[in-house]
């Protein structure tokens, strides 16, 4: 049955390889997102950060995918600025915790790794859906992802509606008054503008897929 299909640590590598130059790609992009609403820093913050845990791979220990994320996790958290770091470090944390002292991941392990990722930002954020954070882009790639599975779809097909889910909700940020962050500050100005963290998140969510599903 095609759901048992797992994920080994070489493609967990080649997905945060994929991730990396996209983000690299989508630098300036980001940073433009961020300058309507944020510090006009969050692409750069994020291609920074990424460049480092390119760094580390080749260090991590081979075959241990839940010490890979804890690695990636404390990068960002010491080289990534803005709110950035702290969440998106703490989301990689999380899908460590999820996965720790395993050498593939199986689609049971993704939608656990999700739902800890989710909460762990959002503990850390203090945010809810519809505050106009990644959170409106990471939530809807959960439940679509879970909801998958329980439809009985495989890894690829699951992965591809997480991804759909997550740009669905990052579009959804745009009429969106933000509530949380630096773009709270702004009140109904923030309406009208895509949310830079959502949309890098959707970016990540977007990358597991190409890579998993052999889209990419």
């Amino acid at each position: 049955m095609s759901r048992r299909v797992a994920v080994a640590y070489d493609q967990v590598v080649a997905w945060l390889k994929v991730f990396a130059a996209t983000l690299a790609e989508n630098k300036g992009y980001l940073t433009e997102l961020d300058s309507a609403i944020g510090d006009a820093d969050h692409g750069i913050n994020m291609d920074r950060g990424f460049q480092a845990v390119i760094g580390k791979l080749d260090s991590a220990t081979p075959g241990d995918i839940g010490a890979l994320f804890k690695t990636v996790g404390m990068t960002l958290v010491s080289k990534v600025g803005g709110a950035g770091g702290p969440l998106y470090g703490t989301l990689f944390l999380q899908v460590g915790v999820a996965t720790a002292g395993k050498d593939r991941i199986t689609p049971e392990d993704w939608s656990a790794a999700l739902a800890g990722a989710v909460a762990g930002v959002q503990a850390r954020g203090k945010a809810e859906p519809g505050d106009k954070t990644m959170l409106d882009a990471l939530i809807p790639a959960r439940d679509a992802f879970a909801s998958a599975l329980a439809d009985g779809a495989d890894l690829p097909a699951a992965l591809r509606r997480s991804a759909d889910a997550a740009e669905e909700g990052m579009r959804a940020t745009i009429p969106l008054v933000a509530r949380k962050g630096r773009a709270s500050y702004l009140g109904e100005r923030s309406a009208g503008h895509q949310d830079p963290g959502a949309t890098s998140s959707a970016l990540l969510i977007r990358t597991v897929a190409d890579t998993w599903a052999g889209d990419g």
